[in-house]
């Protein structure tokens, strides 16, 4: 029993973290676009900081939900895209995931410059083919 335990988690792991396998990517429909309403581009803002997420061309659906056309945003903070977009993206506090379909969010961020993105999965948590990836906004966050 305990090895087929160790055995669950060490698939789980694979399935979720860094090494997680490559899979079949959901296509996005053209022109699909995603943004980041607010804050703004440049802009100074004070914690906690409001992020509100913009769709065109797509729904939105929470994770493990599959419709044509939908998918569920991810915030890429202080980050860069991952190099594999056909790997389900790992949830750490660089890309914060929103399964449940939320459209905005507020984070508490250190004061200083900070850059946010957002990027639209699929159910599996694997960005679309084309990807459907924001403009990176710089932010600054006054003391």
């Amino acid at each position: 029993m305990r090895n087929l335990m160790i055995a669950a988690l060490a698939l789980s792991a694979l399935a979720t973290g860094p090494l997680a396998l490559a899979q079949e990517r959901t296509p996005s429909p053209p022109g699909a676009e995603v943004y980041i309403i607010s804050p703004k581009d440049g802009a100074t803002v004070h914690n906690p900081v409001l992020v509100q997420f913009g769709l065109k061309g797509m729904g939105v659906a929470p994770a493990g939900v599959k419709f044509d056309n939908t998918g569920h945003h991810h915030l890429l903070v202080d980050s860069e895209a991952p190099a594999d977009a056909s790997a389900p993206l790992p949830a750490t506090d660089k890309i914060v995931h929103f399964g449940k379909g939320q459209t905005e969010t507020t984070l508490t961020l250190k004061p200083g410059k900070h850059t946010l993105q957002l990027l639209l999965a699929d159910p599996n948590h694997v960005p679309h083919q084309p990807p459907v990836i924001s403009k990176k906004i710089t932010i600054t966050v006054a003391p």
